[in-house]
């Protein structure tokens, strides 16, 4: 069995999937509050060696060799997705309702049709009914949510809308200065971001959503901005140039592997024959 042929298929395989994930990344480079996915390809030398001294077999020794030879000879696959949740750049706009949160693990809590999700975007608008959405129409939801049950919501009658730190919202009466207090934003940190999945639309769906419990003085709510993707165009060029290479390297060994070997040992059976 020619392993090498197999092992150089499985390879290409992992390169074609890291270009996947690359495309997307890249594709993204613009979204607000967008955060770069990567993978984890399995590395079988690494592994050895951070546990040889976990074998089951003696080193040095025939059975050893065996063991070790079986581990290489394993096709190199993903073993792992993760994503990359370091806060982006903020970018300064013109409108009251962006908001962007400064801190690693913060999200804001909208209700879709699918129930409710966590997001980074905080490009909000005010639909016509007066409720605050996203750009797509999910409601954007307030701390006291899950005992209300409502969104948030402004009158015509509210002027300029202000935002402190901790998402706390407040509207001026018309033709006076006087601040009246509106709801407050759900700002949420999940215990475990490894639990969040990307479900589209810049959205996370999170298992035990009505557990989340809103922070109080979050202190990172910044109106005005809104976050940058965190991706990085150079980074992720770069990847997908070594990927592209590797992909042709594989296939030059795919291709000794079927003929130029094939051909070698049928020209040497067939002077033996």
């Amino acid at each position: 069995m020619q392993t090498g042929y197999y092992g150089a298929a499985a390879g290409m395989v992992v390169q074609f999937n890291r270009l996947d994930n690359i495309a997307n990344n890249l594709a993204n480079v613009n979204t607000n509050g967008f955060k770069e996915d990567n993978v984890v390809v399995g590395d079988f030398m690494r592994l050895y060696k951070e546990a040889r001294d976990e074998l089951p077999n003696e080193n040095q020794t025939k059975e050893a060799a065996q063991f070790i030879n079986r581990t290489m000879a394993k096709t190199p696959h993903i073993v792992d997705e993760y994503t990359n949740h370091n806060v982006g750049s903020m970018q300064k706009t013109q409108n009251d309702l962006d908001m962007a949160l400064s801190r690693e693990g913060l999200f804001f809590l909208v209700k879709t049709p699918e129930g409710i999700r966590l997001t980074r975007d905080g490009s909000f608008i005010k639909d016509d009914e007066g409720k605050l959405t996203t750009k797509q129409g999910y409601e954007v939801l307030p701390n006291d949510y899950f005992n209300s049950k409502t969104g948030i919501s402004f009158d015509e009658s509210d002027a300029m809308v202000e935002i402190d730190k901790n998402g706390q919202m407040y509207t001026n009466v018309p033709g006076g200065f006087t601040q009246v207090q509106k709801q407050k934003l759900f700002v949420a940190n999940p215990d475990n971001l490894d639990m969040l999945k990307k479900v589209g639309d810049n959205l996370y769906e999170y298992k035990g959503t009505e557990q989340l419990k809103p922070l109080e003085e979050s202190g990172a709510v910044f109106q005005g901005f809104v976050e940058k993707s965190n991706v990085n165009p150079v980074k992720m060029m770069t990847q997908m140039i070594e990927a592209n290479r590797l992909v042709g390297m594989y296939q030059k060994v795919m291709d000794s592997q079927m003929n130029d070997m094939n051909r070698d040992a049928i020209e040497k059976i067939a002077k033996k024959a």
